[in-house]
């Protein structure tokens, strides 16, 4: 019963990143509208799969890295919904859409078994999925700051640049999905550890997908201080935020390398 939700979950969420995505080149708001639509029944039915996927697992199934990632891409299009009701920002589907949509045909081609581990490792996981989202929010927010900024220096206001949101404001949602992710990483990474320690009697293996991930921590904690003390501009922190978000896919992928468990 979950995989039918889940399968029709990406089957939605694909027409709400392709209306999203056309939206940018129209001035119709009509395909906004739609693709609203379409993201929101697909969220109710990824709401149904993840519910029917704890029922089926008798706890709270976030034990491998199939089901760490469909809660990342469920919460990503929590946050595009949140954004778009309240700020009315329609763009920010065409972003975060594709990335919510990759993150599931990802977890699609992943074993839906879950490996044995302690039960309390879904509290790191979540901590760590939600402080992905953050970075993910900061990334987009950070290539639309340097889309907008590029159309304004070659003065070319046209239908995308009528859409984006002004520079302040995506500046704005860049540090505070930084502020956001970095203190649910840090909590994410500090619970692995614990969970470590009680499983294998060591808080850190210093694996590969340890060290990025030690790394990418390290990385966002510079650019947050040199946002909040040295004061760096917006458009060096648009960079290294998708230099950043980088480093948090690399870490991902040393993960599904390894074997399909989420990182302890």
């Amino acid at each position: 019963m979950p995989a039918i939700f889940f399968m029709a979950t990406i089957a939605l969420y694909l027409g709400g990143t392709a209306f999203s995505s056309a939206y940018l080149s129209r001035r119709d708001d009509t395909l906004s509208k739609i693709a609203l639509g379409i993201t929101g029944v697909g969220f109710l039915m990824h709401t149904i799969a993840l519910l029917a996927r704890m029922v089926e697992a008798g706890s709270v199934s976030l034990t491998s890295l199939h089901d760490a990632l469909s809660f990342f891409a469920w919460s990503l299009v929590l946050v595009f919904l949140w954004v778009d009701v309240r700020h009315r920002i329609h763009v920010m589907g065409a972003f975060l859409l594709p990335i919510a949509l990759l993150s599931l045909v990802w977890a699609a081609a992943l074993p839906r078994e879950t490996a044995p581990m302690l039960k309390t490792v879904w509290v790191h996981v979540t901590l760590s999925m939600l402080g992905t989202v953050g970075f993910a929010v900061a990334f987009a927010a950070g290539l639309m700051y340097l889309i907008q900024d590029w159309l304004l220096k070659s003065k070319q206001f046209n239908v995308l640049y009528t859409k984006l949101p002004p520079l302040d404001f995506l500046d704005h949602l860049n540090q505070l999905a930084i502020v956001t992710g970095f203190p649910l990483l840090t909590l994410g990474i500090i619970t692995g550890a614990l969970s470590a320690e009680v499983a294998r009697g060591a808080y850190v293996s210093w694996n590969p997908e340890q060290v990025w991930a030690l790394v990418t921590w390290v990385f966002y904690f510079i650019v947050l201080m040199g946002r909040m003390t040295v004061g760096w501009r917006a458009k060096r922190a648009a960079y290294l935020t998708i230099i950043g978000f980088g480093g948090v896919v690399l870490t991902l992928i040393g993960v599904v390398l390894k074997g399909h468990a989420p990182v302890m």
